[in-house]
């Protein structure tokens, strides 16, 4: 990425969050004239502000909810990565209207402010609950893709390139469930496991940028990009970090909550069947629909594929030993345990 940035200005919207502050850090390195950041959290902004002590990196709060703050925020700008949104599974499903808001009407707005301000590229980031989605978070998200591709078909001729990401659960992200699960070994509490054969898949933030980036490079309009990733069950995601921190394994088993499936979707077989595999990464490319409609009404596909939908299940498997030695390239792991001489120490008595 380093040779397309220099000297460039990008925004990301969401910037304050954990993909984001990882992405601002990777921009500033390749040498990007400019990097803004673009949220609802001044406080945020300001932590960020104080730690990284760069005059390149400028701040605008705003939402993306409101498409003038987007507006300003994208005015001069060449490449947008678009982060933003209502991540939550329980919170989008109590508040599902705000989801909408932002995870929907937001996407619309970065897109047609990109427009309006002749950004050259738009990524958006996507999740595996966006297909065959069950919960309101994954049906935003799922929307926010249709956002994009939509936006392909109307404006074929359009000066901005937009393209989307979709990948699974990323490791040590603000509100997933490792940290949680290192605060209950730190208290010495049962660690709450809600199914232990529920499967997920296992993505660092460096992995979640290195697809970002490989999208930038290669995406064309509306195309979805996706990352390829190992799994485990959470039951042996909880072991392995018990192990590691050696204390003994203790779940309080919460069952399946509302708005959860035992495995998560990466890609449909209907997508599979039109991908082209870049080994780490798999491109699905829109459809070749338009506004005629002819291919919704008058027309088929006699193309038959029976292989399988990408899930959390059929792909590769990792054991207790292999999510620990994953566990171990996590800065955050690794400072965990630099951190807890003491707990390792009682684990070992």
């Amino acid at each position: 990425m380093a040779s397309s940035l220099v000297d460039r200005r990008v925004l990301i919207t969401g910037g304050t969050g954990s993909f984001g502050q990882t992405m601002v850090a990777r921009l500033l390195d390749a040498g990007a004239a400019q990097v803004r950041v673009l949220s609802r959290d001044e406080a945020k902004q300001e932590a960020m502000r104080v730690r990284l002590r760069d005059d390149r990196v400028r701040f605008y709060v705003g939402d993306v909810r409101d498409l003038d703050s987007v507006s300003k925020a994208t005015r001069g700008v060449e490449y947008v990565f678009h982060a933003a949104a209502l991540k939550q599974v329980p919170s989008c499903e109590f508040f599902p209207l705000e989801a909408v808001r932002t995870n929907v009407l937001g996407s619309s707005n970065v897109v047609d402010a990109s427009e309006r301000n002749d950004v050259a590229a738009v990524v958006f980031l996507s999740t595996d609950k966006a297909v065959y989605p069950i919960n309101a978070m994954g049906m935003t998200k799922a929307l926010m893709e249709k956002v994009a591709q939509a936006h392909v078909r109307n404006n074929p001729g359009a000066r901005t390139r937009v393209c989307s990401v979709r990948y699974g659960n990323v490791m040590c992200s603000r509100g997933s469930v490792i940290p949680l699960f290192i605060e209950q070994i730190r208290n010495g509490v049962p660690l709450t496991v809600t199914e232990p054969t529920m499967t997920r898949f296992l993505m660092s933030l460096a992995d979640s940028v290195e697809l970002v980036e490989h999208a930038f490079h290669h995406g064309e309009p509306g195309d979805v990009f996706i990352r390829k990733a190992d799994a485990c069950t959470i039951g042996d995601l909880a072991t392995a970090l018990c192990n590691l921190f050696e204390v003994p394994a203790k779940f309080e088993v919460l069952g399946l909550r509302h708005g959860e499936k035992m495995s998560e979707t990466l890609a449909s077989h209907e997508e599979l069947a039109r991908s082209q595999d870049f080994g780490n990464f798999l491109r699905v490319p829109i459809d070749s629909r338009d506004l005629n409609y002819s291919l919704y009404f008058e027309e088929g596909d006699t193309v038959s594929d029976h292989r399988a939908d990408y899930t959390s299940d059929n792909t590769t498997r990792l054991a207790v030993p292999e999510v620990m030695s994953l566990l171990l390239t996590l800065p955050e792991v690794r400072q965990h345990l630099a951190s807890m001489p003491s707990l390792t120490a009682a684990g070992r008595a």
